[in-house]
């Protein structure tokens, strides 16, 4: 099992920024990426991006990029996501998300942009 727990999310100004906290625990090992998804009121929920936790590599939605940044401290059993110039449509609720054996999800976070 993993366990993963979100923070950092909150209100803020439209050109402002946030990070994203997101913490894993459990059997990490198993974890072969980690990433961010997140889901606006009537809408399907939509990968962010997610970050492979052997060699880093990122995938980042065409939405965010150039504007979000994703990371992860290996020590922390952490992963970040920088969200800068943000804008109100990326309001939403983020959740963490754990690729294992299968995917494990967080309690997710409120983001709201305000314009």
């Amino acid at each position: 099992q993993v366990q993963l727990v979100e923070s950092g999310g909150g209100l803020v100004q439209a050109g402002g920024s946030l990070r994203l906290s997101c913490a894993a625990s459990g059997s990490i090992f198993s974890i072969v990426t980690m990433g961010w998804y997140r889901q606006a009121p009537g809408k399907q929920r939509e990968l962010v991006a997610n970050i492979r936790l052997d060699g880093g590599s990122t995938f980042y939605a065409d939405s965010v990029k150039g504007r979000f940044t994703i990371s992860k401290d290996n020590a922390k059993n952490t992963v970040y996501l920088q969200m800068n110039s943000l804008k109100p449509e990326d309001t939403a609720v983020y959740y963490c998300q754990a690729l294992a054996w299968r995917n494990y999800w967080g309690q997710g976070t409120q983001v709201t942009v305000s314009s």
